[in-house]
């Protein structure tokens, strides 16, 4: 892990972003994008406005995966991060998705967010919910056969949830 960084993703990444998300979504088991998602659709989801999209790049060429950070919700809910990620199939296994995670929650905390939420973890996905109970998040819902896998059918998906700072710290909320 040594030869890998985290930075910020640019256009010029997109190439290689675009083959770890085409092989994602066409497996079907674990992201809600559609096999139909065109090239444009995933540049506009990992460079949407208001996100900040970093790439785990080995060298100085090879990315292996990548995040995005954005709020949660807008106005009175812009205090919680939300991320997505993808791992390359080649990468898997070797904790990426740990460097990954880790590297999120390090920048949510920077960029002031007081908590993260994820909204939509299908449960068939075992190493991402153990990746993210261990980075300290917590099941806080689940939303019954919300998810089509392409093998299972009908799957749950869950609502994982961490706070970033000790809620008796976080500032008042501003007034109208």
């Amino acid at each position: 892990m040594m030869d890998i960084q985290v930075r910020p993703a640019t256009d010029a990444d997109f190439n290689a972003m675009w083959s770890i998300f085409e092989g994602q979504i066409a497996e079907g088991e674990t992201y809600v994008h559609g096999p139909g998602t065109c090239r444009e659709q995933a540049r506009d989801y990992w460079f949407a406005p208001g996100a900040a999209t970093w790439v785990a790049v080995k060298g100085r060429e090879r990315i292996l995966g990548m995040y995005k950070l954005q709020p949660n919700q807008i106005g009175r809910g812009d205090h919680v991060a939300n991320a997505s990620y993808m791992v390359s199939p080649n990468a898997q296994g070797v904790g990426i998705g740990h460097l990954l995670g880790e590297h999120s929650i390090g920048e949510a905390r920077r960029r002031g967010y007081l908590a993260m939420q994820f909204n939509f973890v299908v449960s068939t996905n075992s190493p991402a919910i153990h990746l993210w109970k261990r980075l300290g998040f917590s099941i806080v819902g689940t939303l019954p056969r919300a998810f089509r896998h392409r093998r299972l059918g009908y799957v749950d998906a869950y609502v994982m949830y961490k706070l970033l700072e000790d809620p008796a710290r976080w500032a008042l909320p501003y007034e109208d």
